[in-house]
């Protein structure tokens, strides 16, 4: 059995207040120091909220890792965890992309995932490449949010050997909302899915009863919702993909 711990961050961000939101996850991040938590997840554009450009713009966004990313990376570092991060980036072309970084536990930005629907992101550009990365031995696929609606992207990772599927998301309930996406891509490549939503709403979209879930199988094991931030944790083993934990530790962030 190889168990590990993974953390959620469900996250309540304010759209465009990105010191807001950076300190936040920092926040989060010190939170978790002495739980020996090995994965460390936040939702889909964790440090800018999801309708940023419509309140804030985007000549803000950076080539990573910039400024305030390298001093997160040092505090990785020091924390001990392998984290997935939603962050936007500027590529050296200037073309902007919706980002899923991964940094491991000796504060190493070992790879990314761009999310490649990009229908309801008008700021950003899709992504070319679908690929999984290994974190300290596991391949590990990245489905973003949306890249849930069909199987394209979950079915390559399969196909590339991925051996589990975290999801960052920011997908509330409501017309355009989950429906059953991430339990049948579960169903379809026989991998778990872990769903890191978030809380709160931006300019038209509320996420106030978004889950965080872990999914296997089609069926939700675990789920969570909360009216502020929070980060939950639970135990997995990654030798036979099985949930170890019956409920969630919840951590709020008062």
């Amino acid at each position: 059995m190889k168990k590990i711990k993974i953390a959620f961050l469900h996250l309540l961000p304010l759209a465009g207040n990105i010191t807001h939101n950076q300190q936040l996850i920092e926040k989060a991040l010190t939170l978790i120091q002495d739980k020996k938590v090995d994965w460390f997840l936040t939702p889909e554009l964790a440090v800018s909220g999801l309708q940023f450009s419509k309140k804030f713009g985007t000549n803000w966004i950076n080539r990573q890792p910039d400024e305030w990313m390298t001093n997160f990376i040092k505090l990785v570092k020091t924390v001990n965890v392998n984290v997935f991060l939603g962050c936007p980036e500027k590529s050296a072309d200037g073309k902007l992309y919706n980002t899923v970084f991964v940094i491991n536990r000796s504060g190493e930005l070992i790879g990314k995932q761009r999310k490649i629907s990009s229908v309801t992101d008008d700021w950003s550009t899709s992504g070319e490449f679908i690929e999984p990365i290994n974190v300290e031995g596991s391949k590990v696929g990245i489905v973003i949010c949306a890249d849930a609606y069909t199987n394209h992207v979950s079915n390559t990772l399969l196909a590339k050997g991925a051996e589990i599927i975290i999801a960052p998301s920011s997908w509330g309930p409501g017309l355009h909302g989950p429906n059953g996406e991430w339990e049948q891509r579960s169903v379809e490549t026989n991998l778990p899915f872990i769903v890191c939503n978030r809380t709160g709403e931006d300019e038209t979209v509320s996420f106030w009863e978004a889950e965080s879930s872990v999914i296997k199988n089609g069926k939700r094991l675990l789920a969570y919702q909360s009216k502020q931030s929070a980060v939950v944790t639970f135990d997995w083993d990654l030798d036979r993909n099985e949930l170890l934990s019956k409920e969630f530790e919840v951590l709020e962030m008062l």
